[in-house]
């Protein structure tokens, strides 16, 4: 492997016959030369680049000591590596002057001399041989490693990538899922990515495929690039600093690791499909045992004793290219043939791929597509906000309440009642026994409404005699609980109205004798009868 071309390097060769102005210190010497350039402008900072062998005869140069010192200044401002002086017969000096050699030694600038027999433009061409040497092997190494990875590619997984990526160019690298969880190393017993890495981790995962980044944290520096095609895959951890050809062979890793994780997920999709159809097993028995239905869960690596239904309203964009369909008049010229089956299709794919993120995100995976909308089983204690709020920002989402397993269909049926209670305050709804109808009443709009009732009385609608039992409610309800009242309206024993009331607060997990429950109880059923209630109206008593 090559080094960077350094002033000390310049030094040792014989043919260039170059000296030193004074004692430079070998730190100095050891500085990497860029380029070559020759100028005899009195302030020739301004046209520099950095990393320059600036070159001069002296012709303009002030031999007062302060003019001397602004000279070197300049140049070392400009970011010259080193400065040299070119001596000879018919030019201004033989030797270094006194000030300049003064001023490059305060300024900690080196200096060196050129003698007579060695043209300027054959320390020019020194430096651009030496220079193109070592882009030459840095392209060579660059393309050397990308050839291993290629080959890697071929292998099983993510890790044989990685490895040769760690063999190659010293850099650590690992693959993580877009959680953060860890997927892949590239060296065999390396340790987990450094702590000071999550907030970076958390910070590109985010952003989706939008941009990488990179910090120096713990002494350790730190680069992330986002992994995957259309969508968030994962994410390339880099642990140390690459140099300039490991850093042109980084696109192509990415590339590769993308593709890996794009296959990886196309051969997990008969798993989503069983998980999916294990999830619609699970909801399809309105009698499900409760052994039953935890052994299905437990099947899915789902152990929590008790559940949540959560429903995502993935439709809307399939509903806009429906719309977008009818909108456009048969055989318009802006309406190219099939481009509203395209549409659907596309927000179809969407769907899938969002049902795809969360399941990965839910422990148990239990999520299926159905009607326009995400359905999912979780366990009580995942922090579902987070996980909505990562893969499914900005969609109308609800959320049901915890529920034992076999109730899975109750909580679900609540959760989507409250899909337009989320399209209305703009974040997440979420089930809770009391409290929410003043929340409803307060929005009060027509759908908002309707949307809360379908969330309270969900239970009752799966029951076999859902409308009988929703009918005693109201008039238990609007006669303020009265049970003889109840059973003279409906004409039934009031051993029926009860039994029917127990069988309602069962379903819907709600307490007659608790006023908050009685009050949402009593809203949700005049909204399904139409009468919302007016201002002063009284309430349930």
């Amino acid at each position: 492997m090559s080094m960077p071309l350094r002033i000390s390097d310049l030094l040792a060769r014989p043919d260039l016959d170059l000296s030193v102005g004074y004692d430079v210190p070998p730190d100095l010497l050891a500085r990497t030369v860029e380029a070559a350039t020759v100028s005899d402008l009195p302030t020739p900072g301004k046209w520099l680049q950095g990393g320059e062998l600036l070159m001069t005869i002296g012709l303009l140069l002030p031999m007062e000591p302060a003019a001397c010192r602004a000279y070197v200044r300049d140049v070392a401002e400009g970011g010259a590596a080193c400065l040299a002086l070119g001596l000879g017969q018919g030019l201004p000096y033989q030797s270094a002057p006194e000030p300049l050699v003064t001023a490059a030694e305060e300024a900690g600038l080196p200096l060196l001399t050129v003698p007579d027999e060695v043209p300027f433009i054959a320390v020019t061409k020194a430096v651009f041989d030496a220079r193109a040497a070592e882009e030459r092997e840095m392209l060579q190494r660059a393309f050397a490693t990308q050839r291993r990875l290629t080959a890697a590619a071929t292998g099983d997984g993510l890790r044989p990538m990685l490895a040769e990526w760690t063999a190659a160019t010293s850099v650590g690298a690992a693959v993580l899922d877009p959680l953060g969880r860890l997927l892949a190393v590239g060296e065999r017993g390396a340790a987990a990515p450094p702590r000071e890495a999550r907030e970076l981790i958390e910070r590109v995962a985010a952003r989706g495929l939008r941009g990488s980044a990179s910090s120096t944290a713990g002494g350790h520096q730190l680069e992330v690039q986002p992994l995957g095609a259309r969508r968030l895959r994962g994410l390339l951890l880099l642990t140390g600093r690459p140099d300039g050809a490991a850093r042109s062979v980084v696109p192509g890793l990415v590339s590769l690791l993308s593709l890996e994780l794009e296959r990886r997920h196309l051969r997990d999709e008969p798993e989503r499909r069983r998980r999916s159809a294990l999830l619609s097993q699970l909801l399809a028995d309105e009698d499900l045992p409760a052994d039953r239905a935890r052994d299905l869960l437990v099947s899915a690596g789902l152990t929590a004793e008790r559940v949540r239904g959560v429903v995502v309203a993935a439709g809307d964009d399939l509903r806009q290219a429906a719309d977008r369909g009818r909108e456009r008049a048969p055989g318009a010229a802006t309406a190219p043939a099939g481009s509203s089956a395209a549409d659907s299709a596309g927000a179809e794919g969407a769907a899938y791929e969002m049902a795809a993120d969360l399941a990965l995100a839910m422990p148990g995976g239990l999520v299926r597509v159905a009607d326009g909308t995400i359905e999912a089983v979780v366990g009580e204690d995942l922090d579902i906000r987070e996980v909505l709020g990562r893969f499914a920002p900005h969609r109308p989402a609800g959320i049901g309440p915890s529920v034992p397993p076999e109730a899975v269909r109750v909580s679900l049926r609540q959760a989507a009642g409250l899909l337009a209670v989320s399209r209305a305050s703009g974040e997440p709804a979420e089930a809770r026994p009391s409290g929410t109808s003043r929340l409803l009443l307060d929005l009060g709009d027509s759908r908002t409404l309707h949307g809360y009732a379908d969330a309270v009385l969900g239970p009752l609608d799966l029951a076999d005699n859902g409308e009988e039992l929703t009918a005693t409610l109201a008039a238990w309800l609007e006669t303020g609980g009265a049970w003889d009242a109840t059973s003279r309206r409906l004409g039934v024993h009031r051993h029926t109205v009860r039994n029917r009331l127990d069988k309602a607060m069962d379903l819907t997990g709600r307490r007659m004798d608790d006023p908050d429950d009685r009050f949402d109880l009593w809203l949700a059923t005049r909204i399904r009868r139409g009468d919302t209630p007016a201002p002063g109206a009284d309430g349930p008593r």
